[in-house]
């Protein structure tokens, strides 16, 4: 992450924070950047698809109720990013690093709390969720974003 020092610690709590004020959700969330082959054997692993992707999340709300002591916050699930995936998507669609970055974690987390995209009411929504997060941080489309 040395390349992109605005993609810190503090951008990934605050983008994450951010998404869950915007769906009134908190908890604790573990986020890993790395390479395309470390997505890709996730990817493989995990979700028997045998290529490197942008974005992972592991949730862990699925199943049984995990108990949470009083004053504790929910363990939510883990997000995986790769970074030259990330890097490469941010070139094609012509908007910062942030930008990307920014989208690829809200849409983790949305995909953690139980939001998906299986048909276009549900893509509709969650991609409207995943705007509007991202305009409030200033991270906007195109080759002016932040």
């Amino acid at each position: 992450m040395s390349a992109y020092p605005a993609l810190d610690e503090s951008f990934v709590q605050r983008v994450l924070q951010a998404a869950g004020e915007r769906v009134q959700t908190s908890g604790e969330v573990s986020v890993s950047f790395v390479d395309d082959d470390e997505i890709h054997a996730l990817n493989r692993d995990y979700r028997g698809v045998d290529r490197p992707t942008d974005v992972l999340s592991f949730a862990l709300r699925e199943g049984d109720e995990m108990p949470v002591g009083p004053g504790e916050p929910e363990w939510l699930g883990d997000i995986v990013i790769s970074i030259p995936r990330a890097e490469e998507q941010a070139l094609e669609y012509g908007h910062s690093m942030a930008r990307e970055v920014g989208f690829l974690l809200v849409h983790g987390f949305l995909h953690l709390i139980g939001y998906d995209h299986q048909d276009e009411t549900a893509e509709r929504e969650m991609f409207g969720l995943q705007e509007e997060v991202l305009q409030s941080l200033g991270l906007t489309r195109g080759p002016f974003s932040s």
